[in-house]
């Protein structure tokens, strides 16, 4: 049962006493502090008496301190030792001061964000690498024995990141295309030579734009859901359960949606092949007047399916980086909202950036093979 925290103050021949009962606790201090500390506005107390104080925590012995001004140099305390080594300890605590922050320079601010920035970038390359490590290890190991394979979460995740993204990834991959054909139709009609727009249209869709387009739309849909769902089990401590009961979060929560991209890029580049033809299509038939079946003969014969597998054989890599990014992103979350909001955001912006870089690498390389 809580005693709400009481006093009295007395004026007697030895001084004046303030004398405390009940407990003085954060849930049953009340107004005491404040009417202890109206009271002895002006005539601080010469003894303070805790003998008959029930329960005394550090809000309380805070709450005292702050109402008797401090005094305790001055007064006489009262009370059991555990008592006095507590306000002892609150007032010491009380005493104590911050610097004020020292004045710092420009320059000085820049170069500590910089070596700052260093040190995180050192710091998320070792975890990168950790992250890739243990990925490889649990790929392996489900390489020797499939049935370690979480099939029923693959074919969940594969159905959520493929068959769901099927009609963003092809209307944007038309657009994109028809967009091409308007662009090449107008540039080369200036020279007489708008008929190879066709070419113009099937290089860029077959060789670039279906696995860019797909990759960033995936980029934005899957690796910031990876990282959402993965930072909420981190949140809630499911993964740390997961480890507490022996099962490896890598191989059931990460390995299924590296293996689902792996396996559903590769697809959604072949829809999205086929929309942007499509909308190219379209685009050279109103336009400039060339049916579907020249359209596809001039595909067929000028173009080829070298720019097709040139574009689907980076298909895998960007599955890789975008799976691996957002499920690492997710497993460094905290335990805070906010912490969430940054990794999501990295995992989406990392991701972006890793594919306009591995496209770039590939790009060099099929120069280097002149492909």
């Amino acid at each position: 049962m809580e005693h709400p925290a009481e006093f009295q103050v007395e004026n007697t021949a030895e001084g004046r006493i303030a004398r405390l009962t009940g407990d003085w606790t954060a849930d049953s201090l009340g107004g005491a502090p404040g009417d202890l500390a109206a009271q002895l506005d002006g005539a601080p107390a010469t003894v303070i008496d805790l003998t008959d104080v029930r329960r005394l925590d550090t809000a309380g012995a805070y709450a005292l301190v702050r109402a008797t001004g401090g005094e305790f140099d001055a007064a006489e305390v009262r009370s059991r030792p555990e008592t006095r080594r507590l306000l002892d300890l609150v007032v010491r605590a009380a005493k104590i001061k911050r610097p004020p922050p020292r004045p710092r320079q420009g320059i000085e601010d820049l170069l500590i964000r910089i070596g700052q920035g260093v040190v995180n970038l050192g710091h998320d390359a070792f975890g990168t690498l950790v992250f890739g490590g243990h990925l490889l290890v649990v790929t392996m190991r489900n390489l020797i024995n499939p049935t370690r394979i979480r099939w029923a979460a693959c074919f969940s995740l594969a159905e959520r990141a493929g068959l769901d993204a099927i009609p963003i990834v092809a209307t944007t991959a038309f657009f994109i295309g028809a967009v091409v054909g308007l662009l090449g139709a107008n540039m080369l009609r200036q020279f007489g030579a708008q008929v190879f727009a066709v070419e113009l249209i099937g290089i860029a869709v077959l060789r670039e734009f279906n696995i860019i387009i797909t990759a960033v739309l995936l980029a934005g849909r899957s690796a910031s859901s990876f990282a959402a769902e993965l930072g909420s089990m981190k949140m809630t401590q499911e993964i740390d359960a997961m480890r507490i009961l022996g099962v490896d979060p890598f191989e059931a929560l990460v390995f299924p949606r590296f293996l689902a991209l792996l396996v559903t890029i590769p697809l959604l580049t072949f829809v999205a092949t086929l929309a942007g033809l499509f909308g190219g299509l379209l685009v050279t038939w109103t336009v400039l007047d060339l049916g579907p079946t020249f359209f596809l003969q001039r595909i067929v014969d000028n173009v080829g399916a070298t720019h097709f597998w040139i574009g689907l054989s980076k298909a895998p890599v960007m599955a890789m980086a975008i799976a691996g990014i957002g499920c690492r992103q997710g497993m460094e979350v905290g335990g805070d909202i906010e912490s969430l909001g940054r990794r999501v955001t990295a995992a989406v912006v990392h991701a972006i950036f890793a594919i306009i870089a591995i496209d770039a690498v590939f790009a060099l390389i099929y120069m280097e093979l002149d492909l």
